[in-house]
Parts: structure tokens; sequence; C-alpha cells
């Protein structure tokens, strides 16, 4: 069963924050591990979990920066791994499955967003393939410890960049087309939705629920590096003198707003029994309509998400070729 996307009036907002939705659930003795989990979202993300009780395992790319970043959460494992390198990986999933643990949640945080164009060692565009690739490949490998939870949630961060592009599926890399940066990143973001509505649909018989989410827009955050700063006051996100914006419900919103929707995913009791839905402002968000489309692609008031970013014939589509991508 496809759980509609229909918001459940969950009694949070724009506004809420993290520490919020956390308020009354308990994770002693539960197994989560977020990729970025060391800086932004993910450190904010790392913390409200391992306060509620949950043991934590962090993959960075940078290892020692993570375990400084971390240093204040007792207990918490840091390991290798670079969702550009398929090796490490492989090699992260390997270990983590020899431990014979379960794994709980999964929250798939890490990204990057609008680089230059840049290719992986397989030839593959570089958003594509740390965005959505990396962490279709660290799911599939730690499948079996998702099974042994026995209820496990899979988080995966999309984004109202799914605006900017759809799955182009004869031209995934950018071999034939102009490369632009956002219309990459809007086609990962997009692959990012689509992908939690595939691993709920494959998943769900064997108690793996997973959701996808739009966290706001967080200036305060590595993810923006590569925008310039005109961009951004444009955009209405940098005032003249260059200082965050706060207007949660236009999607600006704090690192402790932006964790909100990912926690609430992963742990909220209001979303047992549902999945393969994508989440904003702490809620399952409606399908953009065509009465509704205009308004949404206008601005960040209106909630929703586009039909192509939750269509499960494409993410049937897209995992079959993840598949074969990753090998």
């Amino acid at each position: 069963m496809t759980t509609a996307q229909q918001p459940l009036n969950s009694g949070f907002g724009a506004s809420t924050t993290a520490e919020e939705v956390i308020k009354g659930v308990d994770l002693t003795g539960k197994v989560a591990i977020i990729t970025g989990g060391y800086s932004g979202i993910g450190l904010e993300t790392a913390r409200v979990l391992h306060g509620a009780g949950a043991r934590l395992v962090v993959p960075a790319r940078d290892v020692e920066r993570a375990r400084a970043a971390l240093e204040d959460l007792p207990g918490t494992e840091v390991e290798h791994m670079d969702l550009l390198d398929p090796a490490s990986i492989d090699a992260f999933a390997e270990k983590f499955l020899a431990s014979g643990r379960p794994l709980h949640l999964l929250v798939n945080n890490a990204g990057i967003m609008a680089t230059p164009l840049a290719r992986d060692a397989r030839g593959y565009e570089s958003q594509f393939a740390a965005n959505h690739l990396g962490h279709f490949q660290l799911t599939t490998r730690l499948w079996p410890a998702l099974v042994a939870a026995h209820g496990a949630r899979v988080v995966v961060l999309s984004s109202r960049g799914i605006r900017f592009a759809g799955i182009d599926f004869d031209d995934l890399q950018f071999e034939h087309r102009k490369y632009e940066p956002f219309l990459a990143y809007g086609q990962s973001k997009t692959a990012n939705a689509l992908f939690a509505v595939e691993v709920d649909r494959r998943g769900q018989a064997e108690g793996i629920r997973a959701f996808a989410v739009h966290p706001g827009l967080i200036i305060d955050t590595g993810l923006v590096k590569h925008l310039d700063r005109a961009v951004l006051q444009a955009a209405g996100a940098l005032d003249a003198e260059g200082q965050p914006i706060r207007d949660p419900e236009r999607q600006l919103k704090t690192v402790q707003q932006g964790a909100a929707t990912s926690v609430w995913c992963a742990t909220s009791p209001q979303l047992d029994g549902l999945g393969g839905v994508y989440c904003e402002n702490v809620d399952i968000c409606p399908l953009v309509t065509p009465e509704t489309e205009a308004a949404w692609y206008a601005g960040e008031n209106t909630p929703g998400v586009l039909p192509r970013a939750v269509d499960p014939e494409a993410a049937v589509r897209l995992w079959e070729v993840s598949e074969r991508l990753t090998a």
C-alpha cells in the first residue's frame, strides 16, 4: 500500500525545532547511522538523536574533523566513508554488518549542491553520484541490518530543488547535454525523493519504512558554499549586510529548525505504519496540483511535492538503473 501525500496535521510547523520533535521519544538501544552527521543539520540531527539515547555511527570523509565535531556526544563511532568512493562505501557497510548489530535509523543526510562539473572515478556526474548513488549503494549494502531491526526507518534528504529538474534517464551523467549546476542538483534531489518511494515499497514487508525530507534553506551550512552571495541575496536569503534572513514560513530556517523534519521522520510515532512520502515543515506535504503549481513555483510559502518526484513507476526505473550503475 502506498501512503497518500496528505498532511497529518501533526501539530508542528515550519518553526518547530528538532528538540521539540524529540520530546517524549526514547531511543535507548536504537542504532542510528547519519551521513554528514558532523556538520550543519546532520550534526544537529546527531545531537538530538544522541540525547534521546540512540547509539550513533557517523561515516565521514574527514574522520578527524568529524571526531572533533562530535566529541561532546560520547560513544559516537566515526568511520571513514566517501560517497564518491564506492569501495569505501562497501568497506563501511561490511564493517557495520560484521558487528552483528541491527540498524534502526538510517539518515541519508549528506549532500552537495550546485557544484562545478566534476565526475567520480566511474565517470558519473558528482551531484548525482554523491547525493543519490552513494546513498543508494550504502542503503542497499546495509539492507540486512535494516531488516534485523524489525522496524527500521530510512530518511532521505531531498530538497525543494526538485523544481529544477526531473530525471533525464537518457543522459543522467550530462554526457550529451550542457551541464548546469542547478539542473544537476535538481535531478539528484528528485532522485532522492524517488529513492525513498522505492525503498519503502521494497522494504515495508520486512519492517523498513522510508521518508523523503525537504529541510528548508539553511544558510549556515557548507551546502551553499558554491553559491554566490549575490544569488543568495536575490533569493531573499541574505540581507544587504550578508546576514542570513530567518523566515521559517519561507523555508529560511535555523539549523535547529532544519533538522526537525528529519528527526520527526526518523522517530515520530505519528508515522507508524506510514512511509514512502515526501515531508516538509514536520508533516507530510500535499501533492502539487495544476491549481497550486503556479503558486508553488512562485515562492516558498506553498507546501507540496511535484508528482514526478513521488511517481512510483519512475522510482522503480531509477532503482533498476541505480543497481546497474553501482553493480
